[in-house]
């Protein structure tokens, strides 16, 4: 089991620094791409282009969520969708996901984040699901 993205396997994280280009413009990493889609103009989603992944974060926070959709009801929907981008797009990222084999990925951490992953074992993990799945799609390719 991969149990947290630290070290050898921080490329999953959404704080890896790799560009990755969704829905047309192309971010510094996934935590960017991610935040920027809560708003709903492509210009503002523009200016989290260049941000790192903290910055991204923050400014993520204190934006107002786009009203054409529920973020709640899409939010898993679109970091699938920026993490396939993630790694279809890096072949080199690609090939360290695939080898991952058939572990158990699990984004463990020590911030309270239950949703995206776990703390002590206890959460949804959702990240960590959403690239199991990713993984097993690019097997199949």
């Amino acid at each position: 089991m991969i149990n947290e993205f630290r070290g050898k396997y921080f490329f999953l994280s959404n704080f890896y620094e790799v560009p990755v280009t969704y829905r047309g413009i192309t971010y510094r990493n996934n935590e960017a791409a991610f935040q920027a889609q809560k708003v709903s103009s492509e210009d503002e989603r523009k200016t989290f282009a260049n941000l790192n992944p903290s910055d991204a974060k923050k400014k993520g926070r204190h934006v107002t969520l786009r009203k054409d959709f529920d973020w709640e009801s899409v939010k898993i929907v679109w970091m699938y969708e920026i993490c396939k981008a993630k790694f279809s797009q890096n072949e080199e990222l690609r090939d360290r996901l695939l080898a991952t084999g058939d572990e158990h990925l699990e984004e463990g951490n020590t911030w309270g984040d239950r949703i995206w992953g776990t703390v002590n074992g206890i959460g949804e993990n959702r990240l960590g699901k959403i690239l199991m799945r990713v993984r097993e799609e690019l097997r199949s390719e």
